[in-house]
This record gives C-alpha cells, sequence and structure tokens, in this order.
C-alpha cells in the first residue's frame, strides 16, 4: 500500500492505515475473553469426566483379561502402556499452562480457582518463551517436540492390523504438526499458526483444548481394544454388562434412571434379570437394542453399587452374567452461588454487573430479588443500588422434583470514591512551565476504581500567589486565569481547586469533591 508513484503524504496515510487496522485487530473484548474463560472451564469439566470414564474401561479390560487372558491379556497390556504414555504427556501440557502462561504472565488465581480471564489479554509472555525472530526458541522446539514424541510413543504401541487404519488416521490427523495455510494464503508453521500473537487465555484454553484431545484419544484406543478383541470372542460369556446412567450424580431421594447393556448392545433377549436381589420384570425392562433400562429410588449421600445379575440361554443352558456398577450421591443444593463481577460490595451511582446461580440448577428454575437488581439472562444481573448502607438478595431455585431451595446474601452499599484532579496529565503536586498550565487541561479520574466510568469538569477554581482567585468553567483556562498565571513567577505555587465534576451520563450522582492540584511554577 506505500509503494510505487505515490506521494509521500498518501503513503504516510495509508501506514497510518495499517497501523489502526493492527491495533484493532489486537484489541480483545472481555466478553470474548470471558468467552475462552467458559470454554477453558468446559474442556475442564469434560477431561475430568473422560479421566473417570477411561479408569473405568481400563478396569474392565484387566477384568476381562484375568476370566480370558486368551482374548484380553494382550489388549490390557497395550491400554496400560497407552494410559502411561498419555498421563505423562497430559501433565506436561498442564505444566506448560502453569509455567509457559500462568507463572509467565504473572497472573493470580482468584479466590475459587480460576484465572483471571478478563486480565490475560495479551500474549507476550509466552512470544518470548516460545519464538524469535522467524525460529522457536529452546522452549519452542521444545514443546513440539513432546508433542511428535508423544505422537511416536502412541503409534509405537498401536497395533498395526488393517482394521486399526482408522484410528491412527484420526489420531494423526488430531495431532497434526504440519505447516498450515491462514486466512491469506500465507503457510505457517504449526506453533505459529495456533499460538504466536494469541491471548494468554486463547493459549491456554488451546492446551486444555489438546488435553481433551488426549483423553479423546485414549477413549478411541481403549474402546478399540475392547471392541475388536469382544468381536473375536463370541461367547455371551465374553460380554460384560454395564451399568450406564442417565447422569453421574443424584441428589439424596431422587429416583435412579439409567440402563445396563452388554459390552455392545445387542439384540438378546434375557430369560431373567435382578438387581440387588429383586427380579426385574422384563416386560417393559428391555428395549429394541438389548438395553435392560433401570428405574429406583437412590439410597444416602455417598458411592453405591449396583450388583446384580442377567441370565442367558446359550446352547439349551443357562448362562449367568454378572451386574456391576456404581453411582454417587450427593447432597441436595442448600446454598446459592452469587458473586459481584467487579467486587464483593456494590457501589451508588454505577450498574453493579452480577451472576446468580444455583448449584446443579438451570437459569431458567433460578429466580433472585433485591431492591435495584434486575435480571438481564441466562444467569446475568445488574444492580442498581440505592440509599442506605446494605442490600440483600434472595434467591430461590426449583429443583427437578419441584421442590424448592433458597438462600441470600447481603452486599454493603459504597460510594463512589472522591476523583483525583489532573492537570496536563499530572496529579497531586506537579512542576510545570506556565506555558504548559496556561494551555493545560483540567480534569479528575477515578484511581484504583474498578469501573471505567468518563468524569467530565464542569468548573474549577485557580489561585496564583498575589492575584484574585478566578472562577474558570469548563476544562480550559479563560482569559482572566491565562493572565494570572502569567504573573507567576518561577517557584511560585498555582492551587487549582474546587473542581467540580460529574459522571458522564449520569449527572444526577452527585461526586464527592475533587482533590485539588498544586502546580509549582518552573520558569
Amino acid at each position: 500500500m506505500a509503494g510505487g508513484k505515490q506521494s509521500a503524504r498518501q503513503k504516510m496515510i495509508n501506514l497510518m492505515y495499517l497501523v489502526f487496522i493492527a491495533m484493532i485487530a489486537m484489541t480483545m473484548s472481555k466478553e470474548v475473553l470471558s468467552a475462552f474463560g467458559l470454554m477453558n472451564t468446559k474442556f475442564d469439566s469434560a477431561n475430568e469426566l473422560a479421566i473417570v470414564s477411561n479408569d473405568g474401561i481400563l478396569t474392565q479390560l484387566n477384568s476381562q483379561a484375568e476370566e480370558k487372558p486368551e482374548n484380553f491379556a494382550v489388549a490390557n497390556e497395550k491400554a496400560k502402556q497407552i494410559s502411561i504414555i498419555s498421563d505423562e504427556f497430559y501433565k506436561f501440557l498442564g505444566t506448560v499452562k502453569e509455567n509457559d502462561i500462568v507463572k509467565a504472565g504473572k497472573y493470580e488465581r482468584e479466590e475459587n480457582g480460576e484465572l483471571p480471564f478478563e486480565e490475560m489479554d495479551k500474549g507476550d509472555k509466552l512470544n518470548e518463551l516460545w519464538f524469535t525472530g522467524d525460529r522457536y526458541t529452546k522452549r519452542g522446539d521444545e514443546v513440539v517436540a513432546r508433542i511428535q514424541k508423544y505422537k511416536d510413543d502412541i503409534k509405537a504401541v498401536l497395533p498395526q492390523e488393517g482394521k486399526w487404519a482408522p484410528v491412527i488416521q484420526g489420531f494423526e490427523k488430531r495431532f497434526s504438526l504440519e505447516e498450515v495455510v491462514d486466512g491469506e494464503g500465507i503457510k505457517k508453521k504449526w506453533l505459529d499458526y495456533h499460538f504466536q500473537g494469541f491471548p494468554a487465555i486463547a493459549s491456554y484454553t488451546k492446551l486444555t483444548a489438546m488435553q481433551n484431545d488426549v483423553k479423546a484419544t485414549e477413549t478411541n484406543i481403549y474402546n478399540g481394544f475392547l471392541g475388536n478383541l469382544v468381536s473375536d470372542a463370541t461367547s455371551l460369556k465374553n460380554y460384560k454388562a454395564i451399568v450406564l446412567a442417565d447422569k453421574s450424580a443424584f441428589f439424596a431421594g431422587e429416583k435412579f434412571q439409567g440402563r445396563v447393556v452388554l459390552g455392545k448392545y445387542a439384540n438378546v433377549i434375557p430369560t431373567k434379570m435382578s438387581v440387588s436381589g429383586n427380579d426385574i420384570d422384563l416386560t417393559d425392562a428391555i428395549d429394541s437394542t438389548g438395553a435392560a433400562k433401570l428405574d429406583f429410588r437412590v439410597g444416602n449421600v455417598g458411592e453405591h453399587t449396583i450388583d446384580g445379575k442377567f441370565t442367558f440361554l446359550e446352547d439349551g443352558q443357562p448362562l449367568e452374567i454378572p451386574i456391576i456398577g456404581n453411582y454417587v450421591v450427593v447432597p441436595r443444593p442448600n446454598s446459592a452461588t452469587i458473586s459481584a463481577d467487579k467486587m464483593n460490595v456494590v457501589y451508588r451511582g454505577v450498574d453493579n454487573p452480577m451472576t446468580i446461580s444455583f448449584a446443579g440448577v438451570p437459569d431458567n428454575k433460578v429466580r433472585a430479588n433485591g431492591n435495584g437488581l434486575k435480571p438481564l439472562g441466562n444467569g446475568k444481573y445488574v444492580m442498581k443500588a440505592g440509599s442506605g448502607k446494605e442490600v440483600t438478595i434472595n434467591v430461590s431455585a426449583t429443583l427437578d422434583d419441584g421442590t424448592s431451595a433458597n438462600d441470600s446474601k447481603t452486599f454493603r452499599i459504597k460510594d463512589i470514591p472522591a476523583p483525583t484532579g489532573v492537570i496536563a496529565g499530572q496529579t497531586g503536586l506537579v512542576k510545570l512551565p506556565k506555558r504548559n498550565v496556561e494551555i493545560g487541561t483540567v480534569a479528575a479520574k477515578l484511581e484504583d476504581f474498578v469501573f471505567d466510568l468518563p468524569v467530565v469538569v464542569t468548573s474549577f477554581k485557580i489561585k496564583v500567589p498575589g492575584q484574585p482567585t478566578v472562577n474558570v468553567v469548563g476544562t480550559k483556562m479563560n482569559s482572566q486565569a491565562k493572565s494570572a498565571i502569567n504573573k507567576a513567577r518561577r517557584g511560585d505555587n498555582i492551587t487549582i481547586f474546587e473542581i467540580k465534576a460529574k459522571i458522564q451520563g449520569n449527572a444526577s450522582y452527585r461526586l464527592k469533591n475533587v482533590s485539588p492540584v498544586i502546580v509549582e511554577v518552573t520558569n
């Protein structure tokens, strides 16, 4: 854009335009940063569930190996190797997140352990650690090499049979380190394309997503071992009953709902089924896929075991297959999560954003009320604090069984702190030439305040030693003020005081007195 036969002025305009576009591209809104944080939280939750699920499959393979070593022993050993390789790489990615992003960026976790998503808008620390010019740093090379090692180690364990080709192809695609062509058609190295120049929270979330890929890969491989080997063992003796709960945890007194299936869905009708010593009526319990439905009231809070048995006919003889499973009962929620997004108090004169939720209850079944509280939807509220020193928010939730739970929390109400006077961008006691004072702009700002509020100065007074006090309307010196300033001598202290200010867009709120500014004349 700045080449060819363009004039110097046109080249400069084009260059400024490019800089402006770059600045826009680098600006990341708080909403987007929070969205990355929410996505990271969801990946973390999915990873925790995947860890539990994969442990269950490993336990199943180990049991099968003990019962039928000729069919499952090899698969069980390979699965253990996959588990070790995956755990090591999963922990390595966790170390990268903690050291290269959190500690390098000096991000302090909040009391609930969450990262300050809205503050993680820069990626310069990770860039310095991983990239130098058009090459990688030693740390960048280490990260890429560690990903490649993980791929090589996994493929070394996987069988090289034709039926495993789709699994290997999917694994290669998921962890591909090939160069990537970006939206402008430019070919970039894998690490550059995915991490260079991104906000810290985006890179952190990408690494959590990679951890999720590791767990998903484990699941695919374990299921491959189990499915392939079971398909080779045609006898029903080699099937295992699996309990599939509709949800992993239940409130005390709720009904447990789920299904019991064999190792794979098979339309094989049992002759008898019992759970916890009670015979089940098979008329409505077995669906078209061969799955047996469970429907019973759960016990007290804690972990419980489901035991029973399927009875089938094989070669004219009854064959019993044990049903083994477990579920966890959690207490009913009796307290809500109420948090001010900005602080643990609310302020008069501003819209205080809040998130209000009830553990385990969807937002559409939660109701909150309080003086000045207004719902925005999806668990978001805004509080406009009124008079008084405190405000109480009451929350009620409707649980799955129709009962309700209630909670409340009281917040302190505080006024917006007094603004600080500003002259020529400086506060307090400053040193300036007379000319800078004459042309300077008088302003006011809220220092160290959690809200970004535009404060507008409407008038002020200025006192020059030996001269009468001058009243000024607006933010710039009038002719009388300039005349008085012109008579000041070196070392004189000019005082700007009684600065009147208001919040832009909220003139009805009366701010506290603005602190004065004292200027020592330097010439």
